[in-house]
């Protein structure tokens, strides 16, 4: 809220040297706040997609009328825009949606454009960034070679380690920090028995093509000892981030290096709260879940763009489709797709039925569209019915969902029918398993991961 003590603030001489601001979310209460106007807690939260209703399609709008989709996460509101500024969008909940002063070039907008769920988002930013005069000169080309540049400067003749798992993200940074510096990067894959069905076996093959140090630590048990009795979700990704850099720093001694290269995305630090007003949602094991006190320096050559770029640049660095095109896999694996403790037990119930989703999301065709399907244990138990008597069981969560950027998501609407068939399949071929729900929650309220 702009009413908080500790919320950001700006110095407001910046609404009077005539440069083009655009406020979104709580930058646009900041700039009704700074200005005059009135903001207030709302009665009711906004969050997902919304209506907005544009009563004036020029100014940030320009190309935009009647009803546009987005993406609403808020629920202060402005109830005043300041004096001199018109309104030229609203949704049922907030009146001053969009509110723009063109002369003083000022426009602020409730929703998200930054979004993929904001259809028409993209328009808006490109109507901002002409008001600037600023040129698009972003390309996943440009971003390779002056990654690999920044990787030879800021490494040099140094040795590195970089945990890879075989996800487009450490891959993509891999491939920037090898072509930098060469044979002095060691590749450390740890299979944590929390990985997915096959995974091992699979980075392997697709590694082996590379000129890389490749090396595969099998730590299960070191994993299951560590987290054996947690159940607290922050725990687990601290304590799975800490094993993570111990293993790392033993292959780093073994082999001299010094830094350790990682594929932390902007949204991996957005969550782990990394930057100054960003909410601790849950730590990434490679950014919140590190130690304070660490042997190795750390190098993040993606740490300033999203997945749907990294991707762009794996293409662009020649990587294979089965690594550019991937599903998204988190740091810490499994560990949080059991909710309470963890054990190999639960892990291999989740490897198992999070495989007969991909299998049957494949079969239907849909595999390709979405961003990721699998299955979360609950620790719980339900009655069931089979065989004729009564059975006690784990019900198990379908989660199912769709992004571009990994900020938002919508549950993915997967035909009735082939949700039943992976319903059946896992009903009949995992013994623990008698009840299976499908999740149908966005992000935001919800996060991807339910831990």
């Amino acid at each position: 809220s702009v009413y908080a003590k500790d919320s950001p603030k700006c110095d407001p001489k910046l609404f009077e040297i005539g440069v083009p601001v655009l406020g979104i979310c709580y930058g646009h209460q900041l700039i009704a706040h700074a200005l005059g106007g009135e903001v207030r807690e709302g009665g009711a939260g906004e969050y997902g997609t919304t209506k907005l209703e544009v009563s004036n399609s020029s100014g940030i709008l320009k190309g935009m009328s009647g009803a546009e989709d987005v993406w609403m996460n808020h629920r202060d509101v402005v109830e005043k825009p300041p004096a001199g500024f018109r309104i030229s969008a609203s949704t049922d909940k907030t009146k001053a949606a969009v509110f723009e002063n063109p002369a003083r070039k000022i426009y602020g907008v409730q929703f998200h454009p930054e979004v993929t769920h904001t259809v028409n988002g993209m328009k808006i930013l490109e109507n901002f960034v002409k008001m600037t005069g600023a040129k698009r000169e972003w390309t996943a080309k440009n971003f390779l070679e002056q990654s690999i540049e920044e990787a030879r400067d800021v490494i040099g003749g140094r040795k590195a380690v970089i945990g890879l798992s075989g996800g487009v993200d450490s891959s993509a940074a891999a491939v920037i920090v090898s072509d930098a510096v060469g044979k002095n990067l060691t590749a450390v894959y740890v299979d944590t028995g929390l990985m997915r069905k096959g995974e091992t076996e699979e980075i392997r093959q697709v590694f082996s093509k590379f000129d890389l140090d490749l090396r595969i630590i099998d730590a299960g048990e070191r994993f299951f000892k560590a987290l054996k009795g947690v159940k607290d979700p922050e725990q687990k990704r601290k304590i799975i981030g800490k094993l993570f850099i111990d293993i790392f720093d033993e292959n780093a001694k073994e082999v001299g290096a010094e830094v350790l290269v990682q594929g932390t995305i902007y949204s991996d630090r957005i969550e782990s709260g990394i930057t100054k007003h960003s909410s601790n949602i849950k730590s990434h094991h490679n950014v919140g879940g590190l130690p304070k006190k660490m042997k190795l320096e750390v190098y993040e050559p993606l740490r300033e763009i999203y997945k749907d770029e990294v991707r762009e640049v794996a293409r662009e660095a020649g990587l294979p489709k089965e690594i550019t095109e991937r599903e998204v896999f988190p740091g810490p694996g499994l560990a949080i797709r059991m909710l309470g403790e963890v054990t190999p037990e639960k892990a291999e119930i989740v490897r198992e039925t999070s495989a007969i989703v991909t299998e049957e999301l494949k079969a239907a065709g849909l595999y390709d569209k979405i961003w990721m399907g699998f299955t979360v244990l609950l620790p719980v138990k339900s009655v069931g019915v089979q065989g004729d008597e009564r059975s006690y069981k784990y019900p198990l969560v379908v989660r199912i969902i769709e992004s571009k950027d990994a900020m938002t998501a919508n549950f993915s609407k997967i035909p009735f029918e082939v949700l039943e068939k992976i319903s059946s399949r896992i009903t009949n071929e995992v013994r623990e398993v008698n009840r299976v729900v499908y999740d149908i929650t966005n992000k935001p309220p919800a996060t991807m991961e339910w831990e």
